[in-house]
């Protein structure tokens, strides 16, 4: 049966790329999430003004990733010391957040962020935030690595980093790194 983890880690489209790339992940979907505006586009997240975090929703198999494996993944490819940014995107809809679904995921999520700061000196600035409302971004931020994102220059100089980051910590979690 699928689980599903909510996290936001800056552009969805270099979060999204990583999870896209874990054995596991059964689907990857860009979105918004922990704002005030309904249906949100994304100029309006963008603009910074509707609460919203660029987020992505994980569909995952908990019988071959374990949530906990998955929050591990995402505090190794972000960085989660950086309050409202990743590297140039600055602004909340970049923040690091946990939307945990049940308490479980926020037991779990707690426990992962404690071990994430056992490996940094800087404090860990990730929330764990509740919001029921996903809005789905739009169609064409959807898989956006594999269909716009190697002719971005953005992505091309973030993305490939985490992906490597991902294969060289994770190597057997990765599918680009099983099937080498």
């Amino acid at each position: 049966m699928t689980e599903y983890a909510t996290l936001a880690g800056g552009c969805f489209w270099c979060t999204e790329a990583v999870f896209k790339d874990v054995i596991g992940v059964e689907s990857v979907e860009s979105g918004y999430i922990g704002g005030h505006t309904e249906n949100p586009t994304y100029k309006e997240v963008c603009g910074g003004d509707t609460g919203h975090a660029e987020a992505i929703r994980i569909g995952f198999d908990p019988q071959q990733l374990s949530y906990g494996d998955l929050l591990d993944i995402f505090f190794a490819t972000h960085d989660p010391t950086q309050l409202n940014r990743q590297g140039n995107d600055v602004g909340t809809q970049y923040r690091s957040a946990i939307f945990p679904a049940t308490n479980m995921q926020e037991e779990q999520a707690n426990e992962a962020i404690k071990r994430a700061q056992e490996d940094r000196d800087q404090p860990i600035v990730t929330t764990i935030e509740y919001a029921d409302n996903w809005y789905p971004a739009e169609r064409y931020h959807q898989d956006y690595w594999e269909t716009s994102g190697r002719s971005n220059p953005y992505c091309m100089a973030v993305i490939p980093p985490k992906l490597q980051k991902l294969r060289k910590s994770f190597a057997a979690r990765s599918k680009a790194a099983v099937s080498a």
